[in-house]
């Protein structure tokens, strides 16, 4: 009877301990080749429900500094199996494209950071377990932590 507790009470303690991060990459095969793969661990916060992590995966490139530029391509989230864990993938950047303003064709180029076109691509707040992004060498990966007011507001009827 006392393995039987001791083997339940240690089950338990296993799943409410903390895993360390290196045992959280058990479950992220490294990256194929041509593939990086990033990981982001966040620090822990008081109201993790209230933010969300933006990941923005694009190049550094030298072009005008009027002009708005863009990559195709997208991020797809993708389950391990077996674990239950979501890793996220880029498979690589379409072809830029951008706006065309007529610029001077003698301003200097400088150099910016062009980002995958389309609506920002969110994903939960979890200090627990690490954000992973698969993508191409050639691809930069960032992130921006966005955050939500505590305080609702009421919508007038109308």
């Amino acid at each position: 009877m006392k393995t039987v507790f001791a083997l339940a009470l240690t089950t338990v303690l296993s799943w409410a301990l903390p895993v360390s991060a290196a045992d959280d990459m058990k479950a992220f095969p490294p990256a194929e080749e041509g593939m990086v793969r990033h990981v982001l661990q966040l620090p822990e916060k008081n109201d993790e429900s209230l933010l969300q992590v933006e990941l923005i995966a694009g190049q550094t490139v030298k072009l005008d500094k009027e002009n708005r530029y863009f990559f195709g391509g997208s991020i797809q989230a993708e389950n391990i199996d077996g674990w239950g864990f979501t890793r996220y993938v880029i498979k690589d950047l379409g072809p830029m494209a951008g706006t065309r303003m007529a610029i001077d064709p003698d301003a200097p180029k400088v150099e910016r950071f062009i980002s995958l076109g389309g609506e920002p691509y969110l994903v939960r707040y979890n200090s627990r377990l690490p954000i992973v992004v698969y993508a191409p060498k050639e691809v930069e990966v960032r992130y921006r932590v966005w955050s939500a007011s505590a305080e609702m507001l009421s919508i007038d009827e109308g």
